[in-house]
């Protein structure tokens, strides 16, 4: 059985209907991987699959709603420099609708569960996406970032997130969420592959490429702040991030505490504050004037958060962007010397009917540790780094997430 052939049997005995919004026939997959595996390339034989806000030439592009769906003549620069790699698309991934969400049940098409625990959510938005990769769907997987979606649903499935400097790659073809901070993303299982790919996407740049004044690697002697408190996270997984900061210190690392609620203060205007409003610039126009139809597959709480981003006034924004600037000087002072600083990726594992109950208290705490990076210019770079074990008896994934400032994606290799 060859490797295309596969993955459709995992596939189809997986029965997770939930994960593709839209799936290549095996034939067409199998023919291009053919040809993949005769031209060769750093990516051959490697199978791609895209978040379904990302254009793929001839598939759908629908972010998660029906009714914004639209077909593309062209792939999105990121994922064009994949393909011509070598990678192969099998299909576009589900999402939290318009990549507004940190749970992965926000969709018309159903909640993505868990790969491990389907009671429980995959995180997301970039939902598809992260347990396509691992429940072995696809090698690699492009996802989107704005306050966490591709770090978060990362760490929750025990596989590797990238999320690189804002700016770096390419947005064209990307549907936006909050433009002046979206970020493609790569999921993979093992750091080796998610570098290589972030390395090729990274060859159809944005608006602020890489260049020779970017750091490439870690210094001698790093040094990690850890947050003095860690709030929201739950107390099993105390352990394990006490865990991963021995881990580090053992590697050689010199170990800081730093005082994180500057940067928790700058996470909260994302969501309860006038840069919101990038969301409606984004979408809103379309959610109004489709609010009353029932045949377009609008999530109502996806809904809810995007037009009530509309009630902001450009004088709320200025305001916004100037009291995230000065949050941004006071965690940049505790910051320090620091070479990164490393966080829980998420802060606990719901169920899904957690999320149904307070869609959006839960999903707020799980971007307790993320929502702060790009807001402040940071790259990121989630790994896994042990499991949990529940009170239920089952066992989480526990995952870190790396950060470092601009343009020092490759330092958070070397770290990890």
């Amino acid at each position: 059985m060859s490797k295309v052939d596969d993955t459709y049997a995992r596939i189809e005995a997986a029965d997770r209907p939930e994960v593709f919004i839209s799936l290549r026939p095996l034939s067409e997959v199998a023919l291009e991987f053919e040809a993949s595996m005769a031209a060769g390339g750093p990516l051959a034989a490697t199978i791609l699959a895209v978040k379904d806000n990302v254009d793929v030439a001839g598939l759908p592009t629908t972010a998660a709603c029906p009714g914004y769906a639209y077909i593309p003549d062209d792939d999105a620069p990121v994922v064009a420099a994949l393909r011509a790699e070598g990678a192969v698309v099998i299909g576009k991934t589900n999402l939290d609708q318009f990549a507004t969400g940190l749970v992965g049940t926000r969709s018309p098409h159903g909640a993505v569960r868990d790969s491990r625990r389907p009671e429980r959510i995959s995180g997301g938005s970039s939902s598809g996406s992260a347990v396509a990769v691992a429940l072995g769907f696809a090698d690699i997987a492009i996802g989107t970032d704005t306050a966490g979606s591709g770090r978060v649903p990362a760490g929750l499935q025990g596989i590797v997130g990238v999320k690189p400097t804002v700016g770096a790659l390419s947005t064209v073809g990307v549907v936006p969420a909050c433009a002046d901070y979206d970020v493609p993303t790569i999921f993979a299982a093992d750091l080796d592959l998610a570098n290589l790919a972030t390395g090729v996407m990274a060859e159809e740049t944005g608006e602020r490429p890489f260049d020779r004044a970017t750091r490439f690697a870690a210094p001698e002697a790093p040094v990690i702040a850890v947050p003095a408190e860690l709030p929201e996270l739950d107390d099993r997984w105390r352990g394990a991030f006490s865990d991963a900061v021995a881990a580090a210190e053992a590697a050689g690392f010199t170990i800081k505490t730093v005082d994180l609620t500057p940067f928790l203060a700058a996470a909260r205007l994302l969501y309860d504050d006038a840069l919101v409003s990038q969301r409606y610039d984004a979408v809103g126009e379309f959610i109004d004037s489709a609010a009353d139809s029932d045949d377009i597959g609008l999530d109502p709480v996806v809904a809810q958060i995007v037009s009530k981003a509309s009630g902001y006034t450009a004088v709320d924004l200025l305001r916004a962007r100037r009291r995230l600037a000065e949050l941004r000087a006071l965690a940049m002072e505790q910051w320090g010397d620091a070479t990164a600083l490393m966080v829980p990726t998420a802060p606990f594992h719901p169920r899904i009917d957690e999320v149904v109950a307070d869609p959006i208290g839960v999903n707020s705490r799980m971007g307790t540790y993320t929502n702060f990076c790009n807001l402040f210019d940071l790259c990121g770079l989630a790994v896994p780094a042990g499991v949990v074990d529940e009170a239920d008896g089952t066992r989480s994934q526990f995952g870190i997430t790396l950060l470092a400032g601009a343009h020092e994606d490759a330092v958070l290799i070397d770290l990890a």
